[in-house]
C-alpha cells in the first residue's frame, strides 16, 4: 500500500469514529512516513502508532507508515486496514485514558513489551534468539 492510500485509509477510519472520542486531541492525527523504533524495544519491534502530548500542539496521535510498510509488506490491503484500525483505536484509548487520569493501557503495553523481550531472548525452541519479532499491534507512550 502506498503512502497516499494509507493516509486516505487512516482519515476514513478516523472519520468513522464518534467525534466525542477525539475531543481534546488538539494536535490531531498525523501520518508520518518514517519507521519508528525505540531503543528499549527488542530487535525487530516497530512502533506502529503513538500517543504524544506535545508542548505546542497538545495531545496528538502519530501513525508511522514506514513501520507499517516494514511489518506488513506483502500483506493484502485488508490486513493493513485491520491493523491500522487496531492501532488507531489503541492510540485513541491512550488519549481517553490520559483525559481520565488513568494509564491501564500503558501498563498493558509494558506487559506486552516484557513478553516480546522474553520471546526474543528464548528464541525458537527456548534458545536465545538472534532474530527479532516484529510488533504487529499499536504501541503507545
Amino acid at each position: 500500500m502506498d503512502f497516499d492510500a494509507f493516509a486516505d485509509l487512516a482519515e476514513a477510519i478516523a472519520d468513522s469514529l464518534p467525534p466525542k472520542l477525539l475531543e481534546g486531541l488538539s494536535g490531531g492525527i498525523i501520518i508520518e512516513k518514517k519507521t519508528r523504533r525505540r531503543s528499549e524495544d527488542p530487535p525487530g519491534v516497530y512502533l506502529l502508532g503513538e500517543y504524544i502530548t506535545e508542548d505546542y500542539l497538545g495531545p496528538l496521535i502519530a501513525i508511522y507508515y514506514g513501520s507499517f510498510r516494514r511489518v506488513f509488506a506483502g500483506e493484502p490491503p485488508e490486513v493493513w486496514e485491520e491493523e491500522l484500525r487496531r492501532t488507531l483505536l489503541h492510540e485513541v484509548r491512550h488519549h481517553l485514558e490520559a483525559r481520565a487520569g488513568v494509564d491501564d493501557l500503558g501498563r498493558e503495553d509494558l506487559e506486552e513489551l516484557a513478553r516480546l523481550w522474553q520471546e526474543w531472548l528464548q528464541g525458537p525452541g527456548g534458545k536465545p534468539s538472534g532474530s527479532g519479532r516484529e510488533r504487529r499491534g499499536g504501541g503507545g507512550e
